[in-house]
């Protein structure tokens, strides 16, 4: 069955009480579930327990920062983490990317530039479901295979020579961008416009920092890629025969 708005669970992982429970309103008046954690020491054990939708999760925490709690719980949580940082060093942004956050949006959030991402990382998820049936009915394929690596949408998937490859949510995302475009270089505006639904500033690290944790997953090498390859001031083109 599909998922709606009103059946996404979010759980905010925020010791400012007060801000959370505003942003818990706000959420909830437009059709979300939403559920609360103040202290970062009993949030991994809430979100191996509850399994959420998506995770917003601030960086400074206490009992646990929210890099330790992202790292943590990537093991066994695939779900989007946002992250929310009052720093503007561009260096705890590509830590927790690193660890494992899916996007990040600066404090403090603006519920609406908050609801926004939210939803379109979880819509993204939901229409993986409805490729599905699309292939099905001998539309988009949702399985593309590239000698020995495959990316299965419907499965949000990918496998490497048969084994299974760890990947976060958005760096499926961008994975299989990537590969449902192989041969055709794609510039990091069409990326970041096609991943987070706002234009490019020019500035933001987020689509590289993505590509160098991709590709040793991939079995591309990091220096010297084949599979994923770097195009000088135009973007990055994902080559069919790697």
């Amino acid at each position: 069955m599909e998922q709606t708005n009103e059946s996404w669970r979010i759980l905010i992982v925020e010791d400012d009480e007060r801000l959370a429970e505003l942003t818990r309103e706000y959420l909830e008046s437009n059709g979300l579930q939403v559920s609360l954690e103040t202290h970062g020491g009993a949030a991994v054990e809430r979100i191996r327990n509850e399994q959420p939708d998506l995770v917003v999760l601030d960086l400074m925490l206490p009992g646990e920062d929210g890099l330790s709690i992202c790292r943590r719980v990537r093991p066994f949580y695939s779900g989007p983490i946002i992250m929310l940082t009052a720093r503007t060093d561009d260096l705890d942004q590509v830590l927790g990317l690193e660890m494992g956050a899916d996007d990040y949006i600066g404090k403090p959030a603006k519920p609406r530039v908050l609801l926004a991402r939210i939803r379109a990382m979880l819509r993204r998820v939901t229409e993986a479901g409805q490729a599905a049936s699309d292939e099905a009915n001998g539309e988009e394929p949702v399985r593309l295979q590239f000698n020995d690596l495959v990316v299965d949408r419907s499965m949000r998937e990918a496998w490497l020579s048969d084994a299974s490859i760890d990947l976060t949510s958005a760096e499926f995302d961008l994975l299989w961008l990537l590969a449902s475009n192989a041969g055709r270089v794609l510039s990091r505006e069409e990326i970041f416009t096609a991943l987070r639904g706002i234009e490019y500033d020019g500035q933001d690290r987020s689509i590289d920092v993505r590509v160098s944790r991709i590709r040793p997953k991939i079995g591309d090498d990091p220096i010297h890629p084949r599979r994923i390859k770097t195009v000088r001031s135009k973007g990055y083109l994902f080559v069919k025969e790697a």
